[in-house]
């Protein structure tokens, strides 16, 4: 399983939590400690908002641990709002195209989990997804259909509600194929303002995530794991949950398909 962090507020350096803190990012593609994986060495990728509406993107088939341009660019970007995801790949090959965060336009989406029996059901999920998003596939992931999916569900009107419709219809397939394997999702997505998270499976092990205020300044992280020994502030996501983060605070609401 993949690792990732989103942040929202002040802008900072992206190395302070990409980098810099004990169980950092970097630590975590090397040494994840919540994940079914140990190793996330399978690429990386930041993004991140600047002063224009689409989100520059980094991302690279090495692991995050031996790559001195992610230490670099961590190092001198600064972002009011960014992402960071270290991948373990769930079987498809390890290309930059294969690696998060994905974007369209302004939005940007990562993600951790799987789509059970994907393999399986790969031409049915993509047959799903519109002709004019289609041509954005660049990858073979689960991840980039999902992000897809949204998108043609109506993520620019109603996020929560985009997810619902996309989740329900993966499943839908699922089931008519007869996958017993689960569908895991933990993702977050914005485009530019808002970032919006979500926690769901369809058993009862949903991939870890959690929520944190940044310690002295105004903002907001959103994490697959904390990034430090201390849990003292760090809130579980409940399963089922779709969020918005802001600056400011997190709002949830229950996800039933």
């Amino acid at each position: 399983m993949c690792r990732w962090i989103a942040y929202v507020g002040d802008a900072v350096f992206l190395e302070t939590f990409v980098a810099l803190p004990r169980q950092s990012l970097v630590a975590q593609s090397h040494h994840a400690r919540e994940s079914r994986t140990d190793v996330n060495g399978d690429g990386f990728g930041i993004g991140w908002y600047g002063e224009r509406a689409r989100p520059g993107i980094f991302r690279d088939i090495r692991p995050a641990w031996s790559d001195e341009n992610l230490l670099s660019i961590s190092h001198q970007v600064r972002s009011r709002l960014f992402f960071a995801h270290v991948r373990a790949s769930t079987g498809t090959a390890s290309t930059r195209a294969n690696c998060h965060p994905f974007s369209l336009g302004s939005w940007m989406f990562m993600h951790n989990g799987q789509i059970g029996g994907y393999s399986k059901i790969k031409r049915r999920i993509e047959q799903m997804i519109p002709d004019h998003l289609y041509e954005h596939r660049h990858g073979s992931t689960d991840s980039e259909a999902l992000f897809l999916l949204l998108l043609a569900n109506g993520l620019d009107s109603g996020p929560a509600e985009a997810v619902r419709r996309t989740l329900s219809a993966v499943r839908g397939v699922m089931v008519e194929a007869g996958v017993e394997e689960p569908l895991r999702v933990t993702a977050a997505f914005t485009k530019g303002g808002p970032i919006y998270a979500v926690r769901y499976a369809s058993d009862d092990a949903p991939p870890t995530l959690y929520t944190r205020p940044s310690d002295d300044r105004e903002g907001f992280l959103v994490v697959s794991e904390p990034l430090d020994d201390a849990r003292d502030g760090w809130q579980a996501v409940p399963p089922q949950t779709v969020l918005t983060v802001s600056a400011a605070m997190v709002s949830g609401l229950p996800l039933a398909l």
